[in-house]
């Protein structure tokens, strides 16, 4: 991509302009490198934005309770983390380009994080925030380990927003699953005094210290890495694949209707 296309990218997007619903969930159609370019220079570093990556389980869960629907609609950037709703974008011509969270964190690591950067982590595990430490020694890293439930722990909840708002980083990656985690990004957006560009990136930091090993680049290539994680994973995983099938299926039905009757 040229150094004229991004501005150019960067612009648009900042603008407001091309997001898209679909399935129920908002996606902004930017490839990764756009994506890396926004965060890597965003137009105001004075407040708090965040980055959230919808999959499969994240599309299902919000048709199921749209009290969710503000933390993905005010985020700063919604990315396509799913093969298959790429592929359904695809059957109606929409273009989603498939950014996972996983790719994306490894991508910022690798060519965006800085010697002396400060970065802060909201982690689910200890054992985490250590082996990223070990993996980037010439990073600041600024951890919170919160208990179990922070969703419906409004005590816990709030010990990580005013963690993350108490000093200045300029990334912040809050990894303890969805929905917690857009939910405390989307509190920090609300935030004065909370800076920085926030991502909501499930498993992505144990993948990237290989605590987690992703699957081969043939199985992700080939749309397949859901069958690795749920072999690698079988117990915590098979009910949240089998029972996503019928609800996705119903939302791509109703997004096909819709669209019949927007167009007649």
């Amino acid at each position: 991509m040229s150094a004229v296309e991004i501005p150019t990218a960067r612009s648009a997007y900042v603008a407001g302009h091309n997001r898209h619903y679909f399935l129920g969930a908002p996606f902004d159609p930017i490839p990764q490198d756009v994506a890396v370019d926004l965060v890597a220079a965003p137009e105001d570093r004075s407040k708090f934005r965040y980055v959230v990556t919808p999959n499969v389980d994240h599309v299902v869960r919000l048709s199921s309770n749209r009290m969710l629907a503000q933390y993905y609609d005010d985020a700063w950037i919604s990315l396509c983390d799913s093969r298959p709703i790429a592929a359904l974008a695809h059957a109606v011509s929409l273009d989603l380009p498939l950014v996972t969270g996983s790719d994306l964190t490894a991508r910022i690591f690798k060519t965006v994080v800085k010697d002396g950067d400060v970065v802060t982590l909201i982690a689910a595990d200890p054992s985490i925030v250590h082996d990223m430490e070990l993996a980037y020694p010439k990073v600041h890293f600024r951890s919170h380990v919160p208990p179990k439930g922070v969703m419906n722990d409004p005590t816990a909840l709030q010990a990580c927003v005013d963690f993350v708002a108490a000093e200045p980083a300029r990334f912040v990656f809050i990894a303890i699953g969805s929905p917690q985690s857009e939910k405390i990004a989307h509190a920090l957006a609300q935030r004065t005094d909370a800076s920085g560009v926030g991502f909501c990136v499930g498993a992505s930091l144990e993948f990237l210290v290989g605590t987690r090993k992703r699957a081969p680049l043939w199985m992700r290539q080939t749309g397949l890495e859901w069958a690795h994680r749920l072999a690698s994973d079988p117990k915590r995983l098979w009910r949240r694949y089998v029972f996503a099938v019928a609800p996705l299926t119903q939302l791509f039905v109703k997004e096909l209707f819709s669209r019949q009757q927007r167009r007649a």
